[in-house]
């Protein structure tokens, strides 16, 4: 019985020593994802209210009224990939988001836009940007939606020598979304290495007319104390309110 028992132990060693050599993930690339089967471009254009929202640097709520808007983009062309001189159409997608700090007692309008290319016109759901200054990819995919009246977007940036930086907005054409469908997509989130406690209920309640925050792309007054922000998806500091992730 003690020889069989050393051997049982010494056989479990080995199984955990190797377990350690496994391929781990590279925290620093964005996972492989699949974008939404039969997703239709046209059913994002317009106007959605956030639901829910996480930020990988994000560990206490500190929005609320974030609402976005996708548009159309003006087309453009890119070089051929085999080098010729012909050029090919590039589409394009602008997203454009408003949203508060919920420590705000004057519920200051931020607003931010990102535009997007479509490098595959067969699949819609899968956007990138880039932006040389910065160095980074964002690869943006359409995890899921109905076409109608809620989507779950889950947007990757990839930075050199850098963790990569994970954001989703769960959205709705309306203020509430059924909790069967949020529960729906909050499960379609972990195995993209999404935390779902810091996957935080956007606030809707004492926010502007939507008309002015959700169509500010367009020739609608836009808040008068609207300000610009370059990446309104990443948030360089932490809330003064975060506490230390364990």
């Amino acid at each position: 019985m003690v020889k069989y028992c050393s051997a049982l132990l010494v056989v479990i060693s080995i199984l955990a020593c190797s377990s350690g050599y496994g391929k781990k993930e590279d925290k620093s690339l964005c996972p492989h994802v699949k974008g939404a089967r039969n997703f239709d471009l046209e059913s994002i254009v317009g106007s959605w209210y956030v639901i829910q929202y996480y930020a990988t640097s994000e560990e206490d709520i500190i929005y609320r009224c974030m609402r976005a808007s996708f548009s159309h983009g003006t087309e453009s062309t890119e070089n051929s990939s085999d080098g010729s001189d012909w050029k090919t159409p590039q589409h394009l997608i602008d997203l454009n988001v408003t949203y508060s700090f919920v420590d705000d007692p004057d519920n200051e309008q931020l607003t931010g836009n990102i535009t997007y290319s479509i490098p595959d016109p067969s699949k819609p759901s899968h956007w990138i940007h880039s932006e040389p200054p910065f160095l980074e990819t964002y690869n943006t995919y359409i995890l899921d939606s109905d076409n109608n009246e809620w989507a779950l977007l889950l947007n990757c940036a990839e930075k050199p020598k850098s963790p990569r930086y994970l954001t989703s907005l769960m959205m709705s054409r309306n203020p509430t979304l059924a909790p069967a469908v949020i529960s729906f997509l909050r499960d379609k989130l972990p195995k993209y290495d999404v935390t779902l406690d810091y996957m935080f209920e956007m606030k809707q309640e004492g926010c502007d007319d939507p008309s002015r925050q959700l169509h500010y792309a367009s020739s609608a007054v836009q808040p008068t104390k609207a300000k610009k922000v370059k990446h309104p998806l990443k948030r360089k500091t932490r809330s003064k309110n975060s506490y230390k992730r364990h």
